[in-house]
């Protein structure tokens, strides 16, 4: 096998496309995998049903690519979440949360089995936290292994920085920009229309530094199922959110590579 092969071989991103013996050999090399969760729902009359689960995915390959050798194995998609908030509009496909957390639970346990370390569950989806969170704990607790869920929380900052609109939670100026640049053409900026949600006390405003996390239908909020001003967005934009959101993750995934369990759990800031 000349050099060029063992390279590309040696940085292979993706598990499902490996052989098994490719497989034993990545795992003895590297520790750490990410685990893209979505979910299938609607985003708007001018969004895909599989944005989530396509973002998630994207996310996840990408920092797997930008990160230095030997890479991260990037696990297979899981697409569905809990999305029953969004049930009230049609092609919503939702798993409930004792479900999901218990699939996750179980992958994240077999990855253990097989070498992994270090599980950074990449969610695509709000709605999945809680329940992604709950599997995350569990992993932890039964493998002894490190597990984190990063739903843009090391990027959150400094996304909403560049978003000129509050509330912005769902199929608004974020997921539209970020969706302009991967797959402009199924994106349909003509129905593309404002509704920016608006709440008669401060603690339950979503963009409130002392709200309060709280679960409501969509449709009681949203008629068109957008939390957010989609009108706003453009693909330049979304490039910027793209490169912050992969060099955050990118980071935090290098300095995971070179990292004991110990050395996880005794640093001290």
């Amino acid at each position: 096998m000349n050099k060029s092969k063992k390279t590309a071989f040696r940085d292979n991103i993706l598990l499902g496309e490996l052989t098994w013996p490719e497989a034993e050999q990545r795992f003895a090399e590297m520790d750490v995998a990410l685990l893209p969760v979505g979910a299938i729902e609607q985003h708007g009359p001018h969004l895909p049903l599989d944005t989530d689960a396509f973002d998630a995915d994207y996310l996840a390959r990408a920092v797997a690519e930008k990160c230095s050798s030997p890479k991260p194995l990037v696990l297979p998609l899981i697409p569905y979440g809990v999305s029953y908030h969004h049930d009230e509009f049609s092609g919503t496909i939702s798993v409930n949360n004792e479900t999901l957390s218990r699939f996750v639970y179980e992958i994240g346990m077999s990855a253990a089995k097989n070498g992994i370390k270090k599980l950074l569950i990449i969610n695509g989806h709000g709605g999945n936290g809680p329940t992604l969170n709950f599997a995350a704990q569990m992993i932890n607790r039964d493998a002894h292994i490190f597990v984190g869920v990063d739903s843009g929380e090391t990027s959150d900052v400094d996304i909403d920085g560049m978003c000129e609109t509050p509330n912005d939670v769902h199929a608004g100026e974020i997921e539209t920009s970020t969706s302009l640049v991967l797959r402009p053409h199924l994106v349909k900026m003509e129905k593309a229309h404002k509704s920016v949600p608006d709440f008669s006390i401060r603690y339950l405003n979503f963009s409130s530094k002392r709200g309060i996390s709280w679960y409501a239908y969509t449709h009681r909020l949203s008629t068109t199922g957008v939390m957010g001003d989609p009108t706003k967005a453009d693909a330049a934009k979304g490039e910027k959110m793209w490169e912050i959101m992969i060099k955050h993750l990118v980071n935090l995934v290098e300095d995971l590579k070179g990292m004991t369990l110990e050395e996880i759990h005794q640093l001290r800031y």
